[in-house]
């Protein structure tokens, strides 16, 4: 049974991720392509189980989360539903474990040594996953992901680990106003993208996904080839980050 509060919850979040997925295809048919190419994930950190467990009956099935400890206790949490768990956050190799354990994809594959650990932690637990490599388009220090210059060490290393999927890659665009320098970025990741599919160190069929654009620039990403765009705060609202929040 759900009270009225849960049933307006749910038909809020229907109607806001309805309102995001119509301008994500409207993007798509402005840059004269199939919307059904563009994935919109639902970026869900900060939002509690209880809102995501909403968001589910409101048709989403797959949140990313930025921290190891968030996906794992948000996959423990609502492991009795059918939800992917994208982790799009910087990982230390310390934290391999989570991640093999509990992750559907890893959007955040940055260092040779990151791929050698899931590769080692997926083999305990005997499982597979999607990877994309993050590269930092912007140049700005502030940003995690690798630099372009280290990307085919990265497909190298991806390339003998065999329970990695490498399917494309991510970046976050420069933080600016500047519309030319949002679009360089995202159109470096797709030229990165090409290079790595001629160059077939790992299977250029796989190689599709380009995950750029957020909530604020999104609909550039999708001009520049975006597959997935990562947008929280147009679905769920301003985020919530309490100070002991861990």
């Amino acid at each position: 049974m759900h009270n009225d509060g849960e049933h307006d919850e749910v038909n809020e979040l229907r109607d806001a991720v309805a309102a995001v997925r119509a301008q994500v295809d409207a993007a798509a048919l402005d840059a004269g392509r199939d919307p059904a190419e563009v994935r919109l994930l639902p970026v869900s950190k900060t939002v509690e189980v209880e809102r995501l467990r909403h968001a589910v009956a409101a048709g989403m099935h797959e949140f990313a989360e930025n921290k190891p400890q968030e996906v794992q206790r948000k996959a423990v949490g609502m492991a009795d539903l059918p939800v992917r768990w994208i982790a799009i956050g910087h990982l230390q190799t310390n934290k391999a474990k989570v991640i093999a354990e509990h992750a559907h994809e890893f959007q955040a594959l940055d260092s040779v040594r990151l791929a050698e650990a899931l590769q080692r932690r997926l083999e305990t637990v005997d499982r597979d996953l999607d990877v994309l490599i993050q590269v930092n388009t912007s140049g700005e220090e502030s940003k995690t992901g690798a630099a372009p210059q280290d990307v085919d060490d990265i497909l190298d290393a991806a390339s003998r680990c065999d329970r990695l999927r490498v399917r494309g890659f991510m970046t976050v665009a420069s933080n600016t106003d500047d519309e030319n320098e949002v679009r360089r970025c995202f159109a470096h990741l797709r030229d990165i993208r090409e290079n790595a599919r001629r160059a077939a160190v790992v299977d250029p069929d796989l190689l599709t996904e380009l995950s750029m654009g957020m909530s604020g620039d999104f609909r550039i990403a999708v001009a520049e080839g975006a597959t997935c765009v990562r947008v929280g705060t147009a679905i769920f609202g301003a985020r919530d980050y309490p100070e002991n929040r861990a």
